[in-house]
């Protein structure tokens, strides 16, 4: 029996490369590079199935391959904003990604962002590399308590969920949500969190905010200068999500005339572009979208997209499959 094509669009952990080449007729991008779409368009007329990740940008351009041979997207992470949806409907395609498997690595990663943000840990090992630092004066570094302070969680799915109980039962902040659906109460319960309305209703009264939620058309610059504006002028965004969620211009501004406290990012508009305003602005804590990154995570995440290309080969409905 003829193995199915897969090609990989980036190098993946090395036990799940093993798999996939033990299993199919494994294809890897081996320079690990960003592919043009005249490339993701070569892949899709070749291969059964496209293994990409969320920096692939399956736009329809990319997807503008009438005689697509690729029948699944099989997509290595959560978020799938990057793939045009309707272009791969009109191909047919199946497209699946890896709920669950991250959730608990990233929420880590958000609350390590929030503590270095609020600790200015950022500047303080700046300081110290250039070899600045002078010493313990009571005056140093003044940064802001996390316990016991108001975190607004934008977007309460599983990673959202987990943010919240590390914030509450590890430090006791009180929880306050946002969401596009209604949480069931005994989900809330479990934080002791309240739901808002919206946005606008969250913001004005939260000294750290996390954005969980998708992104996409619809949230894109869903955090905009008039936003900012609601928010406390000590309060601090912290974003693990989607680059595309925050106008970073109006961020740039609010950090640049303390509008905000500061803020802590993982993820950029248009990465791995970033802009050079960002890269000055001392009240900003970045890191190289690093959310999933634990060998743990980062193989389970391999492994679960292996499952969904056993369930669509065998002819059943993938477990995670998103379109």
């Amino acid at each position: 029996m003829v193995k199915p094509s897969v090609f990989v669009t980036r190098r993946w952990p090395a036990a799940v490369e093993a798999q996939l080449a033990e299993t199919y007729n494994t294809v890897l991008n081996t320079g690990d590079k960003p592919m043009s779409p005249a490339e993701i368009r070569e892949a899709l007329k070749r291969y059964d199935a496209v293994l990409p990740t969320v920096t692939d940008s399956l736009s329809s351009e990319a997807l503008d391959v009438p005689a697509a041979q690729t029948k699944i997207l099989a997509n290595y992470g959560v978020g799938y904003s990057h793939i045009c949806e309707p272009s791969a409907r009109n191909l047919g395609m199946t497209v699946t990604n890896t709920p669950d498997v991250l959730s608990e690595c990233t929420a880590d990663l958000a609350m390590t962002l929030l503590l270095m943000a609020a600790r200015r840990a950022g500047e303080g090992e700046r300081e110290l590399r250039a070899g600045d630092w002078s010493g313990w004066r009571p005056t140093h570094l003044v940064g802001t308590k996390v316990s016991c302070k108001t975190l607004g969680i934008i977007g309460f799915g599983r990673i959202g969920q987990e943010m919240a109980r590390r914030a509450h039962h590890g430090f006791g902040m009180k929880i306050l949500v946002q969401n596009r659906s209604r949480i069931s109460p005994d989900v809330l319960h479990q934080y002791n969190a309240t739901q808002v309305e919206t946005v606008d209703d969250l913001l004005p009264h939260c000294d750290f905010v996390s954005l969980h939620c998708p992104g996409g058309a619809a949230n894109r610059h869903l955090i905009n200068s008039r936003r900012f504006d609601l928010m406390k002028p000590d309060a601090f965004l912290i974003n693990t999500a989607r680059g595309e969620i925050v106008d970073e211009h109006a961020l740039i501004q609010a950090l640049m005339f303390d509008v905000i406290g500061g803020a802590a990012l993982d993820v950029f508009d248009g990465e791995p572009r970033i802009s050079p305003d960002l890269m000055h602005s001392d009240n900003l804590v970045m890191l190289p979208h690093l959310g999933s990154a634990t060998r743990e995570s980062r193989e389970a995440m391999g492994f679960r997209v292996l499952d969904n290309l056993s369930d669509f080969f065998a002819g059943r409905a993938p477990r995670d499959q998103v379109i």
